[in-house]
């Protein structure tokens, strides 16, 4: 079930946080940014298995850390390989893939409930009317409980159905 939701994504009570990103990113805007300042050993190991599996866009990577915090890197982004690289625009493909990678990690890990925010939308530069429906064709049949906060207010605790 998918329920748009408004508030804090760092404040959700879900088992994972997803959100888009591109391979080697720095992590220094938006949603990304907070995550790097909340996980910074994530950020590490981000960098570490780019190197070593430089991932395809629309691929996906979970990243598990201390009290079960899980992240789920959604490469919805170009990215580059040298020092110093910036993430490029999203593309509707590169999202869809993504979500579909998504789908598979959720599946494969048993994760009951994920967040996500409204993907691509900000440095990827996508518009929601486009990342929308894509987010409801690729997650509205899997098991896992999606909260999307199509309304980002920050520090407000969103009022997420079940949890």
């Amino acid at each position: 079930m998918i329920h748009e939701v408004e508030g804090d994504i760092l404040l959700s009570g879900a088992e994972a946080i997803a959100h888009g990103i591109a391979a080697n990113d720095p992590m220094n805007q938006g949603l990304a940014a907070a995550l790097h300042a909340d996980f910074p050993a994530m950020h590490k190991d981000f960098h570490h298995w780019c190197h070593v599996h430089h991932p395809k866009l629309g691929s996906a990577w979970l990243w598990s850390g201390a009290g079960g915090v899980r992240v789920i890197n959604l490469l919805t982004q170009e990215g580059g390989y040298e020092h110093g690289s910036k993430p490029g625009k999203a593309t509707v493909g590169s999202v869809n893939h993504a979500l579909r990678a998504l789908k598979n990690i959720l599946a494969e890990e048993g994760i009951g409930s994920v967040a996500l925010p409204r993907l691509a939308t900000g440095v990827g530069g996508l518009s929601w009317s486009d990342v929308r429906p894509l987010i409801h064709s690729q997650l509205a049949d899997t098991s896992a409980t999606v909260y999307v906060y199509a309304d980002y207010v920050p520090g407000k605790k969103a009022s997420e159905p079940g949890l």
